[in-house]
């Protein structure tokens, strides 16, 4: 049994904005990967860069409905040693709205796939968070959150 979590909000935004806001790295880089940026937009069948140093590869993209995406898992000693796999799906609300979730499975059983499944929750809900205040609000939520931020150095689970 490999251990994930799943995650979710609503976002006020259509699906299409929402949706967007995830694969369109200028905007995904206006909220979550604010240091470093995103490479290139999230294409199926490619694998772009968040931070600068993090690998993201894109296995599948529906336009509006679900990503699917995977990256490094690390073992004990903080080298990659297995990908987990994400996976975020949009669905349009009645109101007008988007309800987002994202889930991430995939780390193995021990302390060390539970702390860094830990961690990836964090960042997924704050991710989501974040991802509300710039679409709703026109605010940046990251900007100064993280202590390793604040010197310019994207957050990674040593330095936050």
């Amino acid at each position: 049994m490999s251990l994930g979590f799943r995650i979710s909000g609503r976002i006020g935004k259509p699906v299409t904005d929402v949706f967007d806001a995830v694969v369109n790295p200028t905007k995904l880089s206006g909220y979550f990967t604010t240091i470093g940026g995103a490479s290139a937009p999230l294409v199926a069948g490619t694998t772009v860069t968040w931070w600068k140093t993090v690998p993201v590869e894109v296995d599948e993209v529906t336009k509006d409905k679900r990503i699917v995406l995977r990256w490094d898992a690390t073992d004990a000693e903080g080298k990659p040693a297995y990908k987990t796999r994400i996976e975020m799906n949009f669905e349009p609300l009645d109101d007008g709205g988007t309800f987002v979730t994202i889930a991430e499975e995939g780390w193995r059983e021990g302390e060390a796939g539970l702390k860094k499944s830990y961690l990836n929750c964090e960042g997924w809900s704050q991710m989501l968070a974040c991802m509300k205040a710039y679409l709703e609000y026109g605010i940046n939520l990251r900007d100064g959150y993280y202590r390793s931020e604040l010197r310019g150095e994207p957050a990674n689970e040593t330095n936050i």
